[in-house]
């Protein structure tokens, strides 16, 4: 008689003891994840954090970024960064990061890619103008979990686990030192990496892009700055990527979980001096002078507008918005937030014709 087979694993229990076998101690293993709100069955091919990853990249949230900006408003020229190609850098820093550490690869991946998707039309100028009008305030990393838990699927979410969530939701950094970050010492070293990884990400290809467009010339930049990270967009990210490895692998790949706290991912003291310096360089003459000239005054009005009107007629909003049962206010907040600039303009457009038509004409 021929002797049974016994149960043959599948893929991804094959995955989830790989991951036991060669991350670090520290590693988020998927499976070991705290769950989703609501219980899934297992998939067979993929472990926990590459489902995360699937769900956000097929999600309209994520597709829409491509006509989201990122620092400039509007720019002429097509090499300039929207919110999809920072997302997509930043995601590829998490993952050689993540790499280099032996951690969670696919969880840096999912929550790298999703950490943005709450952004508002007009980038930062936007987020501030809602933050403003808004009576329960706004921030992106926020509104990024909700679009995630509440407003995809039409109001059924995406389900995505605890781990991607919270990397999500706590990749935002204060002005001055990003890196100090000793009560985030709950999160996942997968999720401190997509903190630092957004950092790096939006420091090194805003620079090239204020130089290209005429802001900034090389020569501007902090002289350590130059000396330290290098003078090109490849060797500054090279540099800051290389120093946390450096600075990071004795706590983060040799040393066991103490007291159930994560060790803090770092970056040696004279480069995250000089990162943290070249940041509020950056905030001076780049970032909030792109929001006080005339493009950013028109993205203002554009928002300011939107809200306004659609708090009055509010039954314009397609009823998917209205899924989670939430005020009127909160309705228009996260259809406004989810708008492209140029769904955002052509909406103001068709209502107001002539608003901020002078400024935006070469992008509608």
């Amino acid at each position: 008689m021929r002797k049974a087979e016994g149960k043959k694993e599948s893929v991804r229990e094959i995955l989830e003891k790989r991951e036991f076998d060669t991350l670090s101690p520290n590693a988020s293993f998927s499976a070991l994840t705290k769950g989703r709100s609501i219980a899934e069955p297992k998939d067979g091919l993929r472990t926990e954090f590459q489902r995360d990853r699937d769900r956000v990249i097929h999600t309209n949230a994520f597709r829409r970024m491509k006509h989201k900006t990122q620092v400039f408003i509007a720019p002429v020229g097509d090499h300039f960064v929207t919110r999809l190609t920072h997302t997509l850098e930043v995601t590829q820093i998490a993952r050689t990061i993540a790499r280099s550490l032996n951690l969670n690869e696919d969880l840096a991946e999912a929550a790298a890619l999703g950490h943005d998707v709450g952004h508002t039309p007009f980038g930062h100028v936007g987020e501030q103008v809602l933050d403003s009008i808004h009576p329960g305030g706004f921030r992106h990393n926020e509104q990024s979990l909700r679009t995630i838990d509440v407003l995809e699927k039409n109001g059924k979410g995406l389900n995505l686990t605890y781990e991607t969530r919270q990397a999500i939701l706590h990749h935002s950094k204060p002005r001055g030192n990003f890196m100090n970050a000793t009560d985030l010492g709950f999160l996942s070293l997968e999720a401190q990496i997509v903190r630092v990884s957004d950092a790096i990400a939006y420091l090194a290809h805003d620079i090239g892009d204020a130089i290209r467009a005429g802001i900034l010339d090389e020569s501007d930049l902090p002289v350590e700055a130059r000396e330290i990270l290098g003078t090109r967009h490849s060797q500054r990210v090279d540099t800051m990527v290389n120093d946390v490895v450096s600075a990071s692998w004795n706590a983060v790949v040799s040393e066991g979980v103490q007291d159930q706290k994560k060790p803090l991912l770092a970056m040696s003291a004279e480069v995250n001096g000089v990162v943290t310096r070249l940041r509020e360089f950056m905030f001076d003459h780049v970032y909030m002078p792109a929001g006080e000239g005339m493009e950013g005054r028109n993205a203002r009005e554009v928002i300011e507008f939107l809200y306004g009107y659609f708090l009055s007629n509010h039954v314009e909003i397609p009823e998917r918005y209205f899924a989670s049962q939430d005020s009127v206010e909160r309705v228009v907040l996260d259809y406004i937030a989810g708008m492209t600039d140029q769904f955002a303009l052509h909406s103001a457009e068709g209502l107001k014709p002539g608003i901020g038509s002078d400024v935006f004409l070469g992008s509608v």
